[in-house]
């Protein structure tokens, strides 16, 4: 076995173009370290539809320019396949370790494969990228970044002509022809061939940013931004001019781009600590919001002044906020969120009289829902110019968040007033998260086997109406990886994060109020029925 293990990582590196990965597996075989050559040659990064994802480094298991280049052949033999030879693939990529060499090795893979490949000109926000699909007419795109992940992590997300991320069967036909990949040796990779786009899709897309404002409308909040390490400054920035906001205060700590995130621990707005330092810029500044992209700037958080300090708004406050706003300013189109984002939305669209749908977690599914005009997650992603970008976008969601603290500015309110607002017309809904990061994922393979076993018949005291396997689908939403537990006043979906190596449960309670005097109260309801359903559900699930 150890041989066998051996002669594979031989057989690895004498294929592998990149010197850095070469001298560190090399390393591992001359140590022969076989735990950790077992654990990169244990199987391969499985490509699906959130692409690939991983921690960088030598081997079939870790992200890799070898493990990108069969990627990017398997991709290229899938378009070929699909009628597209000829087309344009166009690739962008964020400022991660070995992110412009895996575009740069896209680009050869495709140009060798007969497609045409264009390289947007630096890193720039995935928006960009999604953009400058449609609006080149690309057949497809690749965004290679890791998002938020830690600062070891790489990643390859792929779109398809329609500017949206590939859903099934895509995603299993594309990986189908990644494993008919024998050898690198057999994949064509010219030194030239492909196009390096200047900026004039930058500014295409920059000048779509103005559509998501109304005319005329007021622009006068003033913002802390943080970039997170990422890549999203200059465009943000860029569109905050044109649109006619006050120039946000950066956090100057976090503004330009640094792959090794050095004053995070996770580089995502979400996670403890992420947000101190914008925290800390505005006490000395005292804006209106504090507005924080994550590092490929494809989501946006939002901070608000809550008494004498500042907190983060929730993606589902910030969901909220954003489709009341667009309501009001008299949107038409399907308003669509994730089954794990809060059941706020269906009321407030229902209560509009317009169309509401709920898909799959993921852009990929909010972005194919028919008639769509503003789609939006609970993890900071927001989707409010969809015939500009089919995907969540951290830059004009920021934009339009502005716009409406700018209006509610003039009104001597505030974000948070009108979240109470929203409270009373349509009844509190709070939301939490219970995520369990691990080290071995088979904690979480076990958890929902034994939630799948034995299903909770009580959380927190409210009786468990319905329980659903989602794995089963339903009649609205195709089979996943998933538990939903319908209670009297609340609900509760459990999944594994389709990009990180967590169990995430999603929990939600909506406690009616009468009017603003009965919120307090409310809230201190709905936080003790939150706790206390975390509490049930963590023992429910062993975790």
């Amino acid at each position: 076995m150890q041989d066998e293990l051996i002669a594979r990582a031989r057989t690895w590196l004498a294929e592998d173009p990149d010197a850095e990965t070469r001298e560190e597996l090399a390393g591992l075989i001359d140590a022969g370290d076989t735990a950790e050559l077992a654990a990169r040659f244990s199987g391969t990064l499985q490509f699906g539809t959130a692409g690939l994802r991983g921690e960088l480094g030598a081997g079939p298991m870790r992200m890799n320019r070898s493990v990108v280049i069969r990627a990017a052949a398997g991709l290229a033999a899938y378009l070929n396949k699909q009628g597209s030879a000829g087309g344009l693939v166009v690739i962008g990529y964020d400022a991660r370790h070995k992110s412009a060499d895996f575009a740069r090795d896209t680009a050869a893979v495709m140009t060798g494969a007969g497609l045409r490949a264009a390289v947007l000109p630096r890193p720039l926000p995935t928006p960009v990228l999604a953009f400058a699909i449609r609006h080149l007419g690309a057949v497809a795109g690749v965004e290679v970044t890791a998002s938020h992940n830690p600062p070891r992590d790489n990643g390859y997300k792929v779109y398809l002509g329609d500017g949206s991320q590939i859903v099934p069967p895509a995603d299993a036909e594309i990986a189908a022809e990644i494993d008919a990949v024998r050898s690198l040796a057999d994949v064509p990779r010219p030194d030239g061939g492909w196009e390096t786009l200047d900026d004039s899709v930058l500014g295409a897309y920059l000048a779509r940013t103005d559509a998501v404002l109304a005319d005329g409308s007021t622009r006068t909040a003033r913002t802390v931004y943080t970039a997170m390490h990422g890549v999203g400054k200059d465009t943000l920035l860029a569109a905050f001019a044109r649109a006619g906001f006050p120039e946000p205060v950066l956090v100057e700590e976090q503004a330009e781009p640094d792959p090794e995130f050095p004053t995070v621990a996770f580089p995502n707005p979400e996670e403890p600590g992420a947000m101190d330092l914008a925290f800390a810029r505005a006490r000395e500044t005292d804006p209106d919001l504090i507005v924080a992209n994550d590092p490929d700037a494809d989501r946006c958080a939002v901070a608000v002044k809550d008494g004498a300090d500042w907190r983060m708004l929730r993606g589902d406050e910030v969901g909220a906020l954003l489709a009341t706003h667009l309501v009001r300013r008299g949107a038409q189109g399907t308003f669509a969120e994730s089954i794990v984002s809060s059941s706020l939305l269906g009321r407030i669209a229902e209560k509009a009289g317009l169309p509401y749908e709920e898909t799959l977690t993921g852009f990929k599914w909010i972005a194919r829902v028919d008639g769509l005009r503003y789609g939006y997650e609970e993890a900071l992603g927001y989707c409010v110019d969809p015939e500009g970008v089919r995907d969540k976008d951290g830059i004009t969601a920021a934009l339009l968040i502005t716009e409406l603290a700018s209006q509610l500015k003039e009104e001597g309110r505030t974000l948070l007033d009108l979240l109470d607002d929203i409270a009373v017309e349509h009844g509190l809904h709070a939301t939490d998260q219970l995520s369990v990061r691990v080290e071995d994922l088979s904690v979480i393979a076990r958890a929902m086997e034994q939630l799948r076993a034995q299903p909770p018949t009580t959380l927190a005291g409210l009786a468990v109406t319905r329980a659903e396997d989602l794995t089963r689908g339903t009649d609205r939403l195709p089979p996943t990886d998933g538990l939903r537990y319908t209670l009297d006043g609340a609900r509760v979906i459990v999944r594994p994060s389709g990009t990180e190596p967590k169990l995430k449960c999603y929990l939600e309670v909506v406690v009616p109020v009468a009017d603003h005097a009965a919120l307090p109260e409310a809230r201190a309801t709905a936080t003790d029925l939150l706790a206390k359903i975390k509490q049930d559900l963590s023992a429910a699930a062993g975790i």
